[in-house]
């Protein structure tokens, strides 16, 4: 029970077939996202770490407000560490975060005609 994962969104949005799904599917994740970071206030945090996956691509085609994610996230609990993953980080962004990172594709079973697992990229 060291490690909590909730899978939110809706898969690959930059080929959406419906933006306002997308959106709300986004929202939803960043209100959950919002649900653990406040779990983590006051004497007995429930997390020392959160990861915001692919948060970087939801700020990047403009599903949540960039404002509104970075405002948030430099009000977080001082002892909470916070990472962010995906490509096109915005500075703002990057200044409130601990640590944002970028993956670079060396090897990937895509390359040989393999879809999208689950599991492995959702």
């Amino acid at each position: 029970d060291q490690v909590t994962i909730r899978t939110m969104g809706e898969g690959f949005t930059w080929e959406t077939q419906d933006r306002e799904r997308d959106i709300a599917a986004a929202r939803r994740a960043w209100d959950a996202s919002k649900q653990m970071i406040e779990a983590c206030r006051g004497p007995d945090p429930a997390y020392d770490m959160v990861i915001l996956d692919e948060l970087n691509i939801v700020l990047r085609y403009d599903s949540l407000p960039l404002d509104e994610v970075v405002a948030y996230l430099r009000d977080k609990p001082e002892m909470l560490h916070v990472v962010v993953t995906g490509r096109n980080a915005k500075e703002p962004l990057v200044e409130a975060a601990d640590l944002v990172t970028e993956m670079t594709m060396i090897k990937h079973p895509f390359r040989s005609g393999v879809r999208a697992q689950k599991g492995i990229e959702f």
